[in-house]
């Protein structure tokens, strides 16, 4: 699939297709190998964020949910 086809997706469908890269990344043993360097940053401020308690995790479930019912009301909106 072409970016420009991605683009033209529904917000709803660009978040399905995201969601289904992201996974699809997490299960490829080299992806971490070949992340970029300002990206490996950021995952290790999270990961340090984390440990220290400064954030709290929600469960992938939960969180998944509200990203959905956000897509949702904006997609609304903008209709």
């Amino acid at each position: 699939m072409e970016t420009a086809e991605l683009v033209a997706l529904p917000l709803r469908e660009r978040l399905l297709a995201m969601e289904a890269l992201w996974e699809s990344l997490c299960c490829d043993p080299t992806a971490l190998q070949n992340l970029p360097t300002w990206h490996a940053s950021v995952l290790n401020d999270r990961r340090v964020a984390l440990e220290s308690g400064r954030d709290i995790p929600s469960p992938w479930e939960a969180a998944k949910a509200r990203i959905h019912a956000q897509a949702e009301l904006m997609t609304n909106h903008a209709l």
